[in-house]
């Protein structure tokens, strides 16, 4: 105990000018770090996928082996795992099993709403309001909680410019400062003031960094950029997220002038950590520390590990390199423990300042779900969506239609499509729940006037 003690004194006589809640929640860290064994440090460098809502290719491991480790508290984090009741389960797993009791995060893909879907980003940028991205990104916050999610993969701030990437969708477009101010407000909306406060979920800052840059459009492929491009087009999104506070940052995929992005230490320790002194965690992308072996950049797991965590990512999402290659490392002497030991504190220090010490089980109140009016979040996705509305072109004032229209044709594939609109990555959205584009105009124009569909 005296240890801890002179620790948190020299910690206070070191930093006058830190405020005493950080220096508690540092206090705090370095307590429960002092108690864990190596084991149980790389474990929570560890996320498991929870469900089969794959993201990416399905686990090696089996359910049970997963469960064996949640007992043994070898596991950080999970993905996948929704509702109230199935978070609770794999809490309980972990609090009433294992020695230090260190609980677990949840997170999931939650792009543009949990339930209530709004337009993709893309579109939602389109409105240039920024008041109503915050306002979607609360309710997108509220509604996870209310499902056992606290933590959330978004929001996408890549720039990217070529139409032919698909996940354009999932951004904010060409513009770094547009997506600059995208990413303060979406941070503002899934966090709050105050990640303690229950209805507010971790927010990650994603890809880091230039995934929006792949040769061809082609997802996972080659970027070459210089370091002009990166530091004005690519980065400054990402500073300005991490200046908001993000909880989370994740890599990316791709490959940067050679370099995986998972296994950059220029990106990931340099930049992030050291030159913006931020202090949150790195979660990879879905398998991306293994995918450095398909890269060509790493021999196996093991070496795979070796590269990431010397490069700065703190947390391996499903792709078994962390407790396959650490423990080994740290004994052969390859890995420093003290690289371990930062990678936890930055884990820990999220999961305080999200309450989960003081109540783990804080995320899985089935009470709040009997609170929330999804009716009036429709609403309000309706209206952003109104706001979203681009017109390119209204040749000789056709719109809004005139009363004396009789006719009206409406010609295309997607016109009578209920699934599309609601867009991709949509969570838990209801499938076919979109009002179509066909069955919106018979409804707007009312019966006198004849509506033609092919």
């Amino acid at each position: 105990m005296s240890f801890l003690l002179s620790g948190g004194f020299g910690l206070q006589a070191q930093n006058s000018e830190i405020p005493s809640s950080v220096k508690d929640v540092e206090t705090k860290v370095d307590s429960i770090l002092f108690m864990m064994t190596l084991e149980e440090k790389v474990g929570q460098l560890v996320q498991y996928n929870g469900s089969w809502d794959l993201t990416g290719p399905a686990s090696e491991m089996g359910n049970k082996e997963k469960e064996e480790r949640l007992k043994k508290g070898l596991v950080g984090a999970m993905l996948n795992v929704l509702s109230v009741e199935a978070t609770r389960e794999a809490q309980k797993l972990v609090m009433e099993n294992s020695r230090i009791k260190i609980p677990l995060i949840f997170g999931y893909d939650v792009i543009h709403g949990y339930k209530t879907i709004f337009p993709v980003p893309l579109g939602e940028t389109a409105s240039w309001d920024l008041e109503a991205m915050e306002k979607s990104a609360r309710i997108a916050a509220i509604e996870s909680v209310a499902n056992g999610v606290n933590w959330t993969f978004s929001p996408m701030i890549d720039v990217s410019r070529d139409a032919r990437w698909g996940r354009i969708m999932e951004g904010s477009g060409e513009d770094p400062y547009l997506t600059s101010l995208v990413a303060v407000a979406k941070v503002k909306g899934y966090q709050g003031d105050d990640l303690a406060d229950s209805t507010t979920i971790a927010a990650t800052a994603k890809h880091f960094a230039g995934y929006g840059f792949a040769e061809a459009g082609r997802d996972y492929n080659t970027v070459n950029v210089g370091k002009y491009e990166l530091h004005n087009f690519i980065l400054p999104p990402f500073k300005a997220a991490a200046d908001a506070g993000v909880a989370t940052f994740m890599n990316s995929f791709n490959t940067i002038d050679g370099t995986p992005a998972t296994g950059s230490k220029m990106l990931q320790r340099d930049i992030l950590k050291d030159d913006w002194n931020w202090n949150g965690f790195v979660v990879s992308d879905w398998g991306s520390i293994t995918e450095m072996i398909y890269h060509g950049f790493a021999k196996d797991k093991k070496h795979a590990a070796e590269i990431a965590l010397k490069a700065g990512s703190d947390m391996d999402m499903e792709g078994g390199a962390y407790e396959a290659g650490l423990l080994d490392l740290v004994e052969e002497g390859k890995i420093d423990e003290n690289l371990i030991d930062d990678a936890v504190k930055r884990i820990l220090r999220v999961k305080f300042k999200m309450g989960l010490f003081e109540d783990p089980y804080r995320y899985s109140n089935p009470e709040l779900a009997e609170q929330i009016s999804y009716e009036e979040h429709k609403e309000v996705a309706r209206d952003i969506a109104r706001k979203s509305i681009v017109l390119l072109k209204n040749e000789d004032d056709m719109l809004p239609i005139k009363s004396a229209v009789q006719n009206i044709a409406i010609i295309g594939p997607l016109a009578a499509d209920k699934d599309t609109p609601i867009g991709n990555w949509r969570a838990q959205g209801e499938a076919n729940s979109a009002v179509s584009v066909l069955e919106g105009i018979k409804a707007a124009a009312g019966k006198n006037v004849n509506i033609s569909y092919a």
